[in-house]
């Protein structure tokens, strides 16, 4: 087993809260950084393919950087600020950033390791990231590529009285130069950006590798002609990228949110991240330029900014990839031939389809939905959330072809979507100019919710079909989280989503809706309610049980309901990907609590509501996590599964995933998570991905089980497809 693996047990647990604190409540950053070694585990973990590992190490790596760009920075305005906590027990922002770095600065101790062995594992498949000055049979050639393709887009940038310390932009490498003038007989120091634009892996050979930074550093001669270069270190600066939009303020929130986009490249310095071997001086120079304080200094040992691997990892060696997978047809939408799509109204019609990515195909389901509306002439109307949506996207297209031709289009772009903005905007402008009418949200509120509403003329009436799903409409992410939706068109739904369109692009103030739960209206109220039921229920003496699938669970009200259903016997099982504030088997609170969490192949996205309710138990599935920003401070939509079939597939699902494992945690008393293998001291034998792509297959099969062709134009697991 790997060194992560055997490290994964000897990690410090979080200090316990003191008794005087209203309940143990796990400090949500720890529980992120937590989160984010359960990913540098994967890239620890041989048993993955070698590619997988190396798309790991880079995911755990732009996880870093978006923690620091948000949360860090965050906790330092409330410290600038001394901000008095608003959570239950927790620490002054200041303490909390103190713990981040020394965490951090242990993950990135784990990073090097983790990097030099899968290093070491790609050179012995023919993969090899080599030091410049270890190929001098290649310095010549890489001049010369150095002369066309690398010095026309560089530009040196001197400090000095005349040159004052140049920006650095949030994100970007940059090497640090100190030279000498011959002439005048003193040290001078310049910046150089290692453009972004071009390959940071330059091949030189068939599987062999030289880092970009390292060409241009071999070759600063060229730049800084008569110049004596004495030294040159690699750095990077992470800066505050969270917008702070005064929307009350705002005359045109579409404007306001382009100039806080301008704004967010020149936000504070929250992290100088400086290659190891930089020397004390050089530091101090880029800490007053940049404007950190030391403590906020990292040094990085090896490769500065593992984002670059996504380039390995796109290599094309199928050898070294988990086994391509083609999402399966769902059985009702599968088309009469390959010539015929399929008709997804008339399937929608006999009855309610839940569709579950990216085991069943997103473009033979949601998309062919929105595709089939835009071309249909019955349809007379599309209504649509979008939060986050592919660079190129055919529903967003769909959606363009359908005001093109006519039919009312109204989309609600979400344009405060974080790190999507400037995408979502593009989208807008394109919507508005084929004639859509488009809402960009609403003031002090994030319209999270994955809903669209097609309106359709069937005789002498009007039919509504809706789709309600927990993930966004996105062809990219669709192949990649695992997310679940539900078609149909049952009435109560289609009266719920028109008036929540109202809701979402007009005056109306409704909070009651008949079947659909809606935040911030009426989800916290209804999700403490559920809790409260069952734990009446215990009492009562009857069996009561709460499972939850969510990628978060912070909410300090969600949590001490939790706590106190607990307490009085119900059963409560949580499955959570990421950040978990909630203690389990701390005694007389919290002991019936059970929280896992499940990290591989896709990413666990569904959000999944379950209430035992007396034997008679209730499904739910929607686009909110239980956080105060989910609930309090975004439009969310959770929707009862109230089809038999439908209900009886989640429930098989959630049974494969509190069997897991193969790639399953538990969050133990002390507050660490520990792999679920290792607890019961043997291999893993259930993995929930092989599971449920096995069970998508055999659902697929005809009662003969020979196979089914591919469907036509139903794409794979590549992101390129």
């Amino acid at each position: 087993m790997t060194a992560i693996i055997r490290q994964s047990a000897q990690r410090e647990p979080p200090e316990f809260p003191e008794a005087g604190s209203e309940f143990p409540y796990i400090n949500r950053e720890i529980s992120s950084l937590s989160f984010n070694h359960r990913v540098l585990y994967e890239a620890g973990d041989d048993r993955n393919p070698l590619l997988e590992r190396v798309k790991f190490l880079a995911i755990f790596a732009g996880n870093l950087d978006e923690f620091f760009q948000i949360r860090v920075s965050g906790l330092m305005e409330q410290a600038q600020a001394h901000a008095t906590p608003a959570t239950p027990g927790e620490k002054p922002a200041a303490e909390q950033l103190a713990e981040i770095r020394t965490r951090f600065r242990g993950l990135l101790a784990e990073q090097r390791q983790t990097f030099e062995q899968v290093c070491e594992a790609l050179a012995a498949a023919g993969i090899e990231i080599v030091d410049y000055a270890a190929v001098p049979e290649h310095h010549e050639s890489l001049r010369q590529r150095f002369t066309e393709e690398i010095y026309p887009v560089l530009t040196p940038l001197a400090v000095d009285p005349g040159h004052p310390f140049p920006y650095i932009s949030t994100l970007s490498l940059s090497l640090a130069i100190r030279m000498e003038d011959p002439d005048e007989g003193e040290e001078r120091f310049a910046r150089v950006k290692v453009p972004p634009v071009l390959t940071r892996f330059l091949q030189i050979e068939a599987g062999k590798f030289v880092l970009l930074e390292q060409v241009i550093a071999a070759n600063l001669d060229m730049l800084f002609s008569g110049m004596i270069i004495h030294e040159t270190h690699l750095f990077r600066v992470t800066r505050n990228a969270d917008l702070e939009l005064e929307e009350d303020e705002a005359d045109d929130l579409l404007l306001a949110i382009e100039e806080e986009l301008r704004r967010r490249r020149f936000g504070e310095a929250v992290r100088l991240e400086v290659d190891e071997a930089m020397p004390a001086s050089m530091r101090r120079i880029l800490e007053r330029g940049v404007g950190v304080d030391p403590e906020d200094c990292y040094e990085i040992p090896g490769m500065l900014d593992h984002t670059g691997l996504w380039q390995l990892a796109g290599l094309d060696r199928a050898d070294l990839k988990m086994a391509p997978y083609t999402p399966i047809v769902p059985a009702r939408l599968v088309p009469p031939d390959e010539d015929e799509p399929a008709d997804v109204f008339a399937a929608i019609r006999a009855g309610d389809i839940l569709v579950h990515h990216p085991y069943e195909s997103f473009a033979a389901s949601t998309q062919r939905f929105i595709n089939q509306a835009s071309e249909d002439p019955e349809v007379l109307s599309i209504k649509m959330t979008l939060y986050r949506t592919s660079g190129d996207s055919p529903i967003v297209r769909d959606l363009i072809s359908a005001a093109e031709r006519g039919k009312q289009v109204v989309v609600l772009v979400e344009i405060k979507a974080r790190f999507d903005e400037e995408a979502n905007i593009v989208w807008a402008r394109k919507l508005e100019k084929a004639g859509a009418h488009v809402v960009y949200g609403l003031v002090g509120l994030k319209t999270h919710s994955k809903t669209s509403l097609v309106v359709r003329r069937e005789g002498t009436s009007l039919r509504r079909y809706v789709h309600i799903g927990t993930g966004n409409y996105n062809s990219g992410t669709a192949r990649l989280y695992t997310d679940l939706g539900l078609l149909s068109c049952r009435p109560e739904l289609g009266a719920d989503v028109s008036d929540l369109f109202n809701v979402l692009t007009g005056l109306s103030r409704q909070r009651d809706f008949r079947r659909l739960i809606v935040a911030p209206m009426n989800l916290r109220n209804w999700i403490l309610a559920m809790i409260q039921r069952e734990t009446v229920n215990a009492i009562a003496g009857k069996e009561a049980r709460v499972l939850l699938k969510l990628n978060s669970l912070v909410d300090p009200a969600c949590v001490a309901a939790l706590y106190t259903a607990s307490q009085v016997g119900v059963q409560v099982q949580l499955i959570i990907r990421g950040i978990c504030s909630l203690w389990p088997g701390v005694p007389g609170v919290s002991e019936g609590i059970t929280v896992r969490s499940i990290v591989g192949q896709y990413l666990e996205h569904s959000r999944v509501f379950n209430f035992h309710n007396d034997g008679k138990p209730e499904w739910y599935i929607g686009s909110a996590d239980l956080m105060e920003r989910n609930l309090d401070r975004r439009v969310e939509a959770v929707v009862p599964v109230e089809d038999p079939d439908s209900a009886e597939r989640i429930r098989a699902v959630m049974e494969v995933m509190l069997a897991d494992d193969r790639r399953s945690w538990q969050l133990l008393p002390d507050g660490t998570h520990h792999r679920t293998e290792t607890l019961n001291g043997f291999p893993g034998t259930v993995d929930t991905f092989e599971t449920l792509k096995a069970a998508a297959i055999a659902a697929a099969l005809p009662a003969t089980n020979t196979p089914r062709r591919p469907h036509a134009g139903i794409g794979s697991l590549d992101p390129r497809a």
